[in-house]
């Protein structure tokens, strides 16, 4: 250490007890307690304080991961975590300003100008239109339609627009309701007050809260009248089909929302589409169509993929019927396969069943090379078609006949099919994703084109293994990689409120429905279901591995059995099976990083998260230099232990002054009694261990010194690398960075209470615990970070005590490196053996972040500590 330093080091050490001459001690018995009640009030606000300061650090960690963009959140996660870390901030300032007499008050409004920034942040996009700009029309005829008027018609329409007015490809005849209209549909009804209301308190993780959410949302549009305007503008449209076409035509209404069908976000089967409606029906089918934008499944796909719910608007696309003889799904490239063929799924009658998973269709694989050549036919037995009602709606028939097993295309149909494809996909540049039609005229028609989402081709290492207890194999790989779970099956919509976490979800159809359920799932496997249809395209998007067309599933497993599903082999194997390394294993993408929700984390995060005051001796450790909420809490938490704990001498309080404890640790622990922690009154700078009453604080240091520590394992090269990399990496771990909890371990007591706050080496613990015989008061909390070693292994490390606090009865939870841990409401001696418990983790868990990557060292660690907490008799 420097000169310098050491000099800092003996400031620091000296300065809080011997900077200021106590004043007299001869006080008058008024005085005193005077003193006791300010002592009382000054203790209740550094309490409240450190609770603070826990929690907002709580956020902070919980922010950092949420960045990493592996685990979804939404804007209401956003707009919690903001104001709750404000609302922490603002106690840990309001509280230093109390201990420290207002000498702090500038942080208030260094406090203010970050709340203003984070504020700006979150400023809404108003949903509506300026008033100083021309209202956009609310209705739009398809013929004027190509992509530049994708904000106003929506992506799904303004490409459908595209192939026709600009490449001359066959689509229905319509028009399209505007974005613009459902604008003036939220206004007119005062909606976007109450679904912002709605949307900010529902909890994303509680998914009958979300259920509930999504009702009460989707009844605000369906209770809803159509504003007069739009009514007259929409049936000025449908008169001027009647007049092209006839007075019975029937109508498709479909979603096309702001975002829908983009790259990598497509919300394949989350939106609704009527079919073959009806004038008399037409507006309560655009309801049904609007109101879809807030169903479950949509709302938890926006949530994983990180859309903002702000400024969402649904166009709806009011096309022609098309009462198609055959109808299905074309790949302009295989999703995971070769780049050399075309891939079309086709059904007789309409397409729905093919989209949906619910029919068996057949599979022709086409050549991409001119002239184009049919590689492969799959022609299976059809049972089932969709098909129109004379009136309105649509119906599912039996197929019957030889029918059944005739191709639903011909060989000249399918060649033509894949001449068009192809020249879509080079129009727009990039795969694509059609659906289609083939009508009693045989044209084909384009019903929808959006880019393809193509998953990365995935590979097998070294042999396949002959060993495994394969439980069933067979179907269609809709989305390639290996995941392991529990068996969970999907049958009823009621179901997808109680998907267990990791769930290896089973189910008859391949239903759009099931989507919001992937959110949890590890994989997927359904008895039908097409590799074309919504739901693998969302699996693709999300990674879950999927077999499609596993006949028989359903039969062969059972609910809550362990399995593996290898999505590429089309196989489920019994228990949990890791596949070789570098084999096609589901790995975790960051899915929210480059979505919307993110980006803006990311910058509200840049006014929280980063730490500047690094030195607490520096000239700028002051308010005036605290640059984000991280920095304040840094230095409330600094300041205010100081001001506590030099309370009782400088008001010459002897019996409420802060004591060095006697021991033989060659570590300092200093005692502040708050009420009754001593059994006498403790003259001097110093207090035994026999002097002290407060039970939870003996339990706590019989815990530390029952047995002695034996010093920091032996390290491995790799282990002293790590510890090398992380000291020059981490300021914290800079000795020249002096904190009085580098030399110092603080213990605040009164007879039932105890809170101890301690840096051994490279890690900090705090303990806080309140026993006594009324049992349903006590509680025990403990937090611990840090470390010397890398990452990797300060997690590990916090694992390990993880595994060890659960066999005790604690409740943890583990965030990167930082460990908590609180268990309550138990009688005074199981809570006292708790803190015993504790005492000898934070000793004999010193430095062994530096050990954990070697598991044979780990497993003797383990086996010490159990054996010592055993033989303590402390359970």
């Amino acid at each position: 250490m420097t000169m310098a330093g050491f000099i800092s080091a003996i400031k620091r050490l000296a300065g809080p007890f011997f900077s200021r001459r106590p004043r007299s001690s001869s006080l008058k018995t008024h005085d005193i307690n005077e003193l006791r009640l300010t002592f009382q009030a000054r203790y209740l606000a550094f309490r409240r304080l450190i609770e603070a300061n826990n929690r907002a650090l709580a956020i902070m960690t919980d922010i950092e991961e949420k960045l990493r963009g592996t685990r979804p959140f939404g804007m209401s996660y956003i707009r919690a975590a903001c104001t709750e870390i404000t609302t922490q901030v603002y106690t840990m300032v309001q509280n230093l300003n109390i201990l420290a007499d207002d000498r702090y008050r500038e942080l208030y409004d260094v406090f203010e100008s970050i709340r203003r920034r984070i504020q700006g942040e979150l400023k809404e996009s108003p949903i509506s239109c300026s008033a100083d700009l021309p209202s956009p029309p609310l209705v739009v005829d398809l013929s004027v339609v190509t992509r530049e008027e994708a904000d106003l018609v929506g992506p799904k329409m303004a490409n459908l627009g595209e192939l026709r007015n600009r490449l001359g490809v066959v689509v229905p005849d319509g028009f399209v309701i505007t974005t613009e209209a459902f604008r003036l549909f939220v206004r007119e009804h005062g909606l976007q007050d109450e679904i912002a209301r709605i949307i900010q308190s529902a909890d994303r993780e509680d998914m009958d809260g979300l259920y509930r959410m999504s009702t009460r949302l989707q009844k605000a549009f369906m209770n809803s009248a159509v504003p007069e305007e739009l009514r007259r503008e929409v049936l000025s449209h449908v008169d001027a089909l009647k007049k092209r076409l006839g007075p019975s035509v029937r109508l498709a209404l479909r979603s096309s929302a702001i975002g829908e069908d983009a790259k990598g976000v497509s919300f394949a089967g989350q939106y609704r589409s009527v079919l073959n409606v009806s004038e008399d029906s037409l507006f309560d089918a655009y309801r049904e169509v609007i109101a879809s934008l807030y169903n479950l499944t949509a709302m938890t796909y926006r949530y994983r993929h990180g859309i903002l719910e702000e400024g969402l608007a649904m166009a709806v696309g009011c096309l022609v019927m098309v009462d198609a003889v055959a109808g299905g799904v074309l790949y302009t490239r295989h999703p995971f396969g070769s780049d050399d063929v075309l891939l079309i799924n086709s059904i007789w009658g309409l397409p729905r069943a093919v989209v949906d998973g619910t029919g068996r269709f057949d599979e022709f694989l086409v050549t991409r090379r001119k002239p184009h050549e049919i590689i492969e036919k799959r022609i299976r037995d059809k049972e089932r078609k969709f098909v129109c009602l004379p009136d309105e709606g649509i119906c599912r028939f039996e197929v019957v006949g030889e029918e059944r097993l005739q191709p639903s295309l011909r060989d000249e149909e399918v060649i033509k099919l894949a001449d068009l494809a192809v020249k879509i996909e080079e129009h727009f540049g990039e795969p694509q994703d059609i659906e289609w039609a083939v009508d009693s005229a045989g044209r084909i028609v384009i019903l929808q084109a959006r880019p393809l989402q193509v998953a990365q081709k995935p590979r097998v290492v070294g042999d396949f293994r002959t060993d495994l207890p394969v439980i069933i194999q067979g179907g269609t790989t809709a989305s390639p990689g290996v995941a392991s779970g529990q068996v969970f099956f999907l049958r009823r919509h009621a179901d997808l409120l109680r998907v267990p976490e990791g769930a290896v979800l089973v189910a008859a159809q391949a239903l759009p429905a099931w989507a919001s359920a992937l959110r949890q799932a590890s994989a997927l496997v359904t008895e039908e279901g097409s590799i074309t249809g919504h739901l693998a395209h969302v699996a693709r998007e999300f990674n879950i591995p999927a077999v499609f067309g596993m006949t028989g599933a359903i039969a062969a497993l059972k609910e809550g059995q362990i399995v593996t599903v290898d999505a590429l082999r089309c196989m489920v194997i019994d228990g949990e099976h890791r596949p070789a390394e570098g084999d096609n294993t589901r790995t975790a993408r960051p899915l929210m990083v480059g979505t919307p929700v993110h980006d803006l984390l990311s910058r509200i995060a840049s006014h929280v998260v980063p730490l500047t005051l690094l030195d607490p001796d520096s000239r700028e450790f002051r308010p005036r230099y605290c640059r984000t909420y991280h920095d304040i809490t840094r230095f409330c938490h600094e300041k205010a232990v100081l001001e506590m704990f030099s309370f009782g001498t400088e008001h010459a309080f002897p019996e409420k002054s802060a004591k060095r404890l006697v021991t033989d640790i060659p570590m300092q622990f200093w005692l502040l009694d708050l009420d009754g922690g001593f059994r006498e009154e403790v003259k001097g700078p110093y207090v035994s261990l026999e002097q002290i009453a407060c039970k939870p604080m003996i339990a706590l240091w019989e815990g530390m010194t029952a047995v002695p520590w034996e010093g920091p394992p032996p390290v491995d090269a790799r282990g002293f690398m790590a510890i090398l990399h992380e000291a020059t990496m981490n300021p914290y771990l800079d000795p020249g960075l002096s904190s009085p909890y580098g030399v110092k371990n603080y213990f605040m007591i009164s007879r039932h209470y105890c809170s101890l706050q301690s840096r051994f080496g490279f890690h900090f613990s705090v303990v806080e615990a309140y026993v006594s015989e009324r049992k349903r008061e006590n509680y025990v909390s403990f937090r611990f970070k840090g470390g010397a070693a890398d990452l990797k292994r300060r997690i590990m490390r916090a694992l390990f005590i993880q595994d060890i606090l659960e066999d005790y009865g604690f409740s943890t939870r583990v965030t990167e490196d930082s460990l908590t841990a609180r268990i309550e409401g138990h009688p005074e001696e199981t809570m006292l053996g708790r803190l015993r418990v504790l005492g000898y983790i934070i000793i004999h868990t010193r430095q062994l972040d530096m050990i954990m990557a070697d598991s044979s060292s780990v497993e003797h660690y383990r086996n010490r500590f159990l054996k010592d907490l055993e033989a303590l008799a402390w359970r």
